[in-house]
């Protein structure tokens, strides 16, 4: 009996021996991470094999893994003081979305470390920053170049960071806040540019319509000439004929000829009947009743 603390001391230091030698031999790698191997007794960390992948790992006691979030990641940058063209102080506030390269990642660790984001990216984006926006007026920055000034840190900023290991996704300038006299300055500006557009446009519809109305104008004058030009005397004597025929044709009436007119034409008589009374009435083809 007083054997057994003997014996089950010995095997309870083995276990916790044991127990300690497993959470060293091992490391469990969560999603979207990767692990970066250094190996005390040899090269140091690891470059020339993939990084560790997700999920459950062992490894020598003696060597230790670094672990890195390898998904998209987003930096903000608040408040960056920058200047334009002209040399006005303007705020700039910058979101960059990135990720560690994974095949790199050996390299990154090697040479730049878990801090990479304050050594690398953030100086390299205040620069690239603030060399775009100084190509710029305030103006520009308000309302026309926002678009562009992005797009120009966005590349420039994946040329800077090329050889550095990490990979550049988008950069998105959230806001650009000017002064507050610059601002309504501007303000009052684009309000005038816009107006004067408006007057243009006004002044163009008006044109449009002179001419619209000159050339119907034309069109009716011309009508005018061609019409007074085909009217010729026989042409007068042979509608007075045929309105002659159509009023005699008429149920209601009687015609009789008295005569004829200076100009030839035939004085008619026309006898109307109705209902409720008759008139009698002259017309003379030539003008006259």
């Amino acid at each position: 009996m007083q054997k057994l603390p003997k014996i089950g001391l010995p095997i309870i230091l083995l276990a916790f021996i044991l127990i300690i030698f497993i959470s060293k031999a091992s490391i469990n790698i969560g999603y979207g991470e990767a692990g970066v191997l250094f190996r005390t007794f040899g090269n140091g960390v690891v470059v020339d094999e993939p990084p560790l992948s997700e999920g459950f790992h062992i490894i020598a006691p003696w060597n230790t893994v670094y672990v890195y979030n390898v998904k998209q990641q987003e930096f903000f940058e608040g408040n960056m003081s920058v200047l334009s063209s002209n040399g006005l102080d303007i705020s700039l506030d910058v979101s960059v979305l990135y990720q560690p390269k994974y095949d790199e990642l050996g390299y990154l660790h090697k040479t730049k470390g878990e801090n990479y984001v304050n050594i690398v990216l953030i100086p390299q984006i205040r620069a690239v920053a603030r060399s775009v926006v100084g190509r710029y007026t305030p103006e520009q920055l308000y309302s026309t170049k926002r678009d562009a000034i992005q797009n120009e840190i966005f590349e420039e900023t994946v040329k800077a960071v090329e050889d550095q290991h990490i990979q550049i996704n988008a950069v998105l300038v959230r806001d650009v806040t000017l002064p507050g006299s610059i601002k309504a300055a501007i303000e009052r500006k684009l309000s005038q540019e816009q107006e004067a557009l408006e007057y243009e446009f006004r002044l163009e519809k008006a044109k449009q319509e002179a001419e619209r109305q000159r050339i119907d104008a034309e069109g009716k004058a011309r009508a005018n000439r061609i019409l007074s030009a085909s009217l010729t005397d026989k042409i007068l004597k042979e509608k007075g004929i045929e309105a002659t025929i159509r009023l005699s044709e008429s149920p209601n009436a009687k015609v009789i000829v008295i005569g004829s007119g200076e100009d030839g034409m035939p004085i008619i008589c026309l006898l109307y009947t109705s209902d409720a009374a008759d008139e009698e009435d002259s017309v003379d083809l030539g003008g006259r009743r």
